[in-house]
C-alpha cells in the first residue's frame, strides 16, 4: 500500500484485552513500511511501558504521554485529568490539521469521552476534518455510536476469559 491509500478510520473498543496491543501492532507495521506514526495517549503515563518502549525505538514513530500515571476512575477525575485530556486533544486536532504523520493513533480516546474530558463532537470535528490521506485509529471502551458510524474498521474486543477475573493482578510484558 503506498501512502496516497491511505485514509481510513479504525475503532478498536470493546471490553476486552487488546485495544492499545492492536493499535500500537498497527504502528509496527506502518513503521516498517516507512509510514510517519504518531501514537497520543489519552488518560496514560509510564515510560517503562512494554509497548511505549518498543515503539519509541522504531523509526518514525512517535509516543506522546498525557495522563498523570494514575489510574483513572469514572468517580476520582481531577482538574488536572481535565486539563491532560484537553492538551490530548488539542495536540490531536494540530497534528491532523499539520498533516505531520500518515498514522494517527488516539489511545484511550473513546474512554476520554466517556468521561466528560473530551466531548464526542470535538472527535466528530476531527474525524471530519482529517486529512483524506491519515489514517486515523480510536482506541477504548465505550465508543460512541457517532464515532462508530464514521468509522470504516470497528473492532470489539471481547472478555470471554481473563485471569483478572479471578483477582490476578497484571504482568509485566503481557498485559502492561
Amino acid at each position: 500500500m503506498s501512502k496516497g491509500e491511505l485514509g481510513k478510520i479504525h475503532v478498536y473498543t470493546g471490553e476486552g484485552k487488546g485495544k492499545t496491543t492492536a493499535a500500537f501492532g498497527l504502528a509496527i507495521r506502518a513503521s516498517g513500511n516507512g509510514f510517519k506514526v504518531l501514537i497520543i495517549q489519552f488518560l496514560k503515563k509510564g515510560e517503562q511501558i512494554g509497548e511505549v518502549v518498543s515503539c519509541k525505538r522504531l523509526p518514525g514513530v512517535t509516543v506522546e504521554q498525557y495522563g498523570t500515571g494514575r489510574f483513572v476512575h469514572e468517580e476520582s477525575i481531577t482538574e488536572e485529568d481535565r486539563g491532560l485530556a484537553t492538551g490530548a486533544m488539542e495536540r490531536a486536532v494540530k497534528a491532523a490539521s499539520s498533516r505531520e504523520t500518515d498514522l494517527l493513533i488516539l489511545d484511550e480516546l473513546n474512554i476520554a469521552v466517556h468521561f466528560g474530558l473530551v466531548s464526542v463532537e470535538k472527535v466528530i470535528r476531527l474525524i471530519d476534518s482529517k486529512p483524506k490521506d491519515m489514517e486515523l485509529v480510536i482506541t477504548g471502551r465505550y465508543a460512541k455510536d457517532e464515532v462508530i458510524a464514521r468509522a470504516d474498521y470497528v473492532t470489539e474486543m471481547c472478555a470471554i476469559k481473563h485471569p483478572y477475573f479471578l483477582g490476578e493482578e497484571g504482568r509485566k510484558g503481557i498485559e502492561f
